[in-house]
């Protein structure tokens, strides 16, 4: 047991320093905008209607964790709280994986490597390097839960389950999908029960009724569904292609972009895929369903978080098949390579040699710039610099180069980094503000350094 704590300090630094550094290097984007900005509003008691989205914060998926998660930025307001937070969370995980390995009978030093495998998997590691999301939270939970449900631990099972339906309203999917699987084959008929009807009734609940309060389907088009284009532009034109249309489905399933998805996210464990042992990936059907349904490939790799949700349920398969003796690899050297090796064949870590480098030639100047935003007034900027100006009610990485310069007027600060743009914007649009701004009396330009532009609204 010594050996997991340290084994969980250990990761939990590894995933604090990673997501911080990437942070730091400029590679994080609007959806760590988007929570920082939400979380921080709440703890003002402000509403929290992020301007980076332009809508609610429990509109996007109704995650009421963030609203506690709120109380750490009343100690102190910061964005490192939330990597702090998804760090532990990822490395907790291993916690349960280590008793549920202990219960399903495997020796100790096989429950460490199960662990090994978990914390390597490519999926827990890129999802931290992916901003800040709830679902980082869900995964400790849900394998919580299954430790409960099979330890008969109601209390604690209604408790993982109530923390998993508070991360993301499409999990609640996820939970159904368990307590079918603890209802029908593992005989827990209670923990079963209450999953099916807590998941569906918070289904219906979210989607009903809090997202729709709090938000628009238009919202939600423009957030989520795009990436399910080709079924449509409403929720009802999905319904009628989901019932009517099946064949617009099955040609989008079976394609070789969504055969390699499955070949990555299960070679990891490939070596525990035995028919008999199979059951506990009822869990992971709504998850993996999603992704091969979207026609968006960003759902379709292991570098964002999207497949989190199907992680404990591949390691269940991973013990399972290890406690049988009828896993194709049963010695915990060969099962920490195996995994070692898909780490660094999947994992983001190489990022950090290359890809996440590609803003350091103005690394500095960028620095100097929002050193320089003093207040905390409205700001337009691109879209790697929001994430670190987010405590404020207006913030913006969006510029339509065809706005009205009246449009500009509502910022107080406009902080623009010419030589990378992000993907909101151009150069060459950039260029353009930069040259309509030096014309402005209104703005001053307060920094200058290294294609970094700072202008400041004079006041009246």
């Amino acid at each position: 047991m010594n050996n997991i704590r340290v084994i969980i300090g250990i990761s939990t630094l590894i995933l604090f320093i990673s997501s911080s550094l990437r942070h730091e290097l400029f590679n994080s984007s609007g959806d760590l905008a988007f929570f920082d900005q939400g979380i921080y509003l709440i703890s003002q008691g402000q509403p929290p209607v992020s301007s980076v989205l332009g809508f609610h914060v429990l509109a996007d998926h109704a995650a009421w964790i963030l609203y506690p998660l709120a109380l750490l930025y009343k100690i102190y307001p910061s964005v490192y709280w939330l990597f702090a937070v998804q760090s532990v969370a990822l490395a907790l995980g291993a916690l349960p994986t280590y008793f549920l390995a202990l219960q399903a009978g495997l020796k100790e030093n096989l429950a460490v490597a199960i662990v090994a495998i978990y914390l390597m998997y490519p999926v827990v590691y890129n999802s931290n390097l992916c901003d800040f999301h709830p679902d980082t939270i869900a995964v400790p939970a849900l394998l919580m839960a299954i430790f409960a449900a099979r330890s008969r631990k109601i209390v604690w099972f209604c408790l993982s389950i109530l923390l998993v339906l508070g991360c993301k309203a499409v999990l609640s999917l996820t939970v159904v999908a368990m307590g079918i699987w603890l209802l029908l084959f593992e005989k827990r008929r209670l923990s079963g029960a209450i999953a099916i009807i807590g998941g569906t009734m918070w289904f219906l609940i979210a989607n009903c009724i809090i997202i729709p309060f709090f938000g628009s389907e238009a919202a939600l088009l423009t957030r989520h569904l795009y990436r399910y284009s080709y079924l449509g532009n409403s929720f009802s034109e999905m319904v009628k292609i989901l019932l009517f249309q099946p064949e617009i489905i099955f040609n989008n399933i079976f394609s070789i972009i969504n055969l390699e998805y499955l070949v990555f996210l299960l070679s990891p464990i490939i070596w525990a895929l035995r028919p008999q042992y199979l059951i506990p990936l009822i869990g992971i059907i709504p998850c993996v369903l999603l992704n091969l349904l979207a026609d968006h490939p960003s759902q379709k790799n292991l570098v964002l978080h999207y497949s989190l949700p199907a992680i404990p349920f591949l390691i269940l398969v991973g013990i399972s098949s290890l406690a049988a003796s009828k896993a194709s690899i049963k010695q915990r050297q060969a099962i920490v390579l195996w995994s070692l090796v898909w780490f660094f064949a999947l994992g983001k870590v190489g990022f950090f040699s290359s890809k996440y480098l590609h803003n350091m030639d103005n690394w500095s100047a960028t620095k100097e710039a929002i050193a320089l935003v003093k207040t905390k007034d409205s700001v337009l900027t691109t879209d790697i610099i929001t994430p670190h100006l987010t405590h404020r009610e207006l913030i913006s990485f969006k510029y339509n180069p065809s706005q009205d310069i009246a449009e500009l007027n509502k910022f107080h600060y406009i902080l623009l980094n010419v030589r990378h743009p992000g993907w909101a914007a151009t150069s060459e649009s950039l260029s353009n503000l930069v040259d309509i701004l030096k014309t402005q009396s209104k703005y001053n330009l307060q920094y200058q350094q290294d294609n970094v532009y700072l202008f400041e609204k004079t006041i009246s």
